[in-house]
This record gives structure tokens, C-alpha cells and sequence, in this order.
């Protein structure tokens, strides 16, 4: 495992700091939030966002060049970040960095498991090596996590969890291989970290992700009408951005949240209250993807 600060002639901007004091009222600053899968899509805005709240952010990722391009703009309008190289499905490897956390910015006291992977491949034909690459980052990964960043919140009596699923966790999607049950398994993994550690004073949420735009999704993008078609498929009539899956996070990390506990919050721009509409009934559902210009 690799620990970096902050090298200058490795950054590359990821956009501004934006402190705010709109997030006052979260009560995150000063303390110590670890993001996994920071350097990208929903980790790399959920440790702006973090950063943005006063907190002291740990940006852990298995590439370090990218966690430290969204690392050194923060570290360079104030904010104490932490830039971490590590794979979160090697236990070693997440317990390092859980020992490097605690000694350089201090104790955990929130932690977003949002790191994972897609190896594409039906159920009759996806090799068992990737099914369980898959389950080894998205499910074993998120508990691993758990336990090494966790302690600290075990220790103090207080402290948040929040694991970064998928709408997929809820309902099928074909030819993904082992995601969708990967998924799955984090909200079963979140409500029972929640009812062991809930007595502890630890808290364990889930955020479930829809239409949002991520490098996973990325190529999609590349074919024509893609995105207004999708768009068209949501209640918001929009394609969400990584932004809109940092700020529920923020929100789960914080004390606002104080009695959610076991929870799973749907972020899906309306998707799943348009199932009925995509349905096809002649001179009634005028919003079906297909009736729109």
C-alpha cells in the first residue's frame, strides 16, 4: 500500500472546493470520513462533498494516480485530505490502511464503501472466477471495510456506515454477471452490521443508485438518442450526475440521520414510480419512453 499526501506534479484538476456553509448544519467538520473507489464518478464527488463540509477526508483507491487527482485540489484550497492506494478485497491491505488513517488525520468516524467493479456475463456462461472477483470488491470488500474503519466507531460508541449498492440490488439485471447479487448482498450486509452495531452506537445505511452517469455507464453515452431515452425512463426526466449520490451520503454520514439505522434510500430520479407507465396502454400513458419525440 501506497500513502500520499499530496504530489503537486501529479494532480490533475477534478473541478473547485467549494466550502460551504450550508453544510454547517451536518456537523462533519473537523471529523474524519473515508471514501472508497475516490478516485472516479461517486467517490471522487462524495470527497469533494466531504471536504466541502469541513471534513478531513481519506481517499482510498486501488489507483493512486486518480486518487490523488481529486486529492490535491482540496489539498490545495485547505482542505486535509489523505490520498490511499489500496484493494479493498486484500484484508492486509485495508487494515494498512486503516492503521496509516488512524495516524494521519486521526479516528473514523464515518465511512462510504462505494468501491466496486462489473464483469458482464450471463449466469450460464459468466466464469466463476469473475463471479467471485466481483463478490471479492463489492461484497467481502464493503465488510472488510467495515471492520477496519469501523473500529475506531466501535471504540468511541458513535459512528456511520454507508455502503453504496444499486437499484440493481432490488431488481434484476440481466447479463451482469455477479453484480445485481453482489448488490443484493450489501443491503442484507448493511441491516445486519446495523442491528449488530446499532447497540454499539454505529449506524449502517445503504444508498441505492439509479440512471446515474458513471464510468461504468460511460460507453453507453457513445450511442445515439442513449441518453434521452434513459432520461425519459425517470420521473426527473434526467440523467443523474455523481453529485446527486454525494449529498444523500453526506446526509447518512451525518448526526441529521441520527435515527436511521438499517435503511436502504432509493436515488433514482423517480425510476422505480414509472413502472406502470412504461407499460404500453394506447391514449393514456403519454410519458412511455416511446411516445416522446
Amino acid at each position: 500500500m501506497t500513502v500520499d499526501r499530496h504530489d503537486p506534479s501529479a494532480i490533475e484538476s477534478s473541478g473547485p472546493f467549494m466550502p460551504r456553509e450550508a453544510h454547517g448544519w451536518l456537523g462533519l467538520q473537523g471529523q474524519v470520513c473515508v471514501v472508497t473507489g475516490a478516485g472516479s464518478g461517486i467517490g471522487a464527488a462524495t470527497a469533494q462533498a466531504f471536504a466541502a463540509a469541513g471534513a478531513k477526508v481519506a481517499l482510498v483507491d486501488r489507483d493512486l494516480p486518480a486518487a490523488r487527482r481529486v486529492a490535491g485540489p482540496l489539498a490545495e484550497q485547505g482542505a486535509q485530505v489523505l490520498a490511499l492506494q489500496c484493494d479493498i478485497a486484500d484484508e492486509a491491505a485495508v487494515l494498512a490502511a486503516a492503521r496509516q488513517v488512524r495516524s494521519v488525520l486521526g479516528p473514523v468516524a464515518a465511512l462510504v464503501n462505494n468501491a466496486g467493479l462489473l464483469r458482464p456475463g450471463a449466469l450460464a456462461s459468466v466464469s466463476v472466477a469473475e463471479w467471485n472477483e466481483v463478490l471479492a470488491v463489492n461484497l467481502t470488500g464493503y465488510l472488510l471495510c467495515a471492520r477496519a474503519f469501523g473500529q475506531d466507531m466501535l471504540e468511541t460508541g458513535r459512528g456511520s456506515l454507508v455502503h453504496v449498492a444499486s437499484i440493481s440490488a432490488l431488481h434484476p439485471q440481466t447479463a451482469s454477471g455477479a453484480y445485481s447479487a453482489s448488490k443484493a448482498g450489501v443491503l442484507l450486509l448493511s441491516r445486519q452490521l446495523a442491528a449488530e452495531w446499532g447497540p454499539r452506537g454505529v449506524r449502517s445505511n445503504v444508498i441505492c443508485p439509479g440512471m446515474i452517469r458513471t464510468a461504468l455507464s460511460a460507453k453507453f453515452y457513445d450511442e445515439p438518442g442513449f441518453a434521452q431515452r434513459r432520461a425519459a425512463a425517470t420521473a426527473s426526466r434526467r440523467i443523474g450526475e455523481p453529485r446527486d449520490i454525494a449529498e444523500p451520503a453526506l446526509f447518512l454520514a451525518s448526526e441529521r440521520s441520527a435515527y436511521m439505522n438499517g435503511a436502504e434510500l432509493v436515488v433514482d430520479g423517480g425510476l422505480g414510480c414509472m413502472l406502470m407507465d412504461m407499460v404500453p396502454r394506447p391514449g393514456f400513458n403519454q410519458n412511455h419512453p416511446e411516445t416522446q419525440p
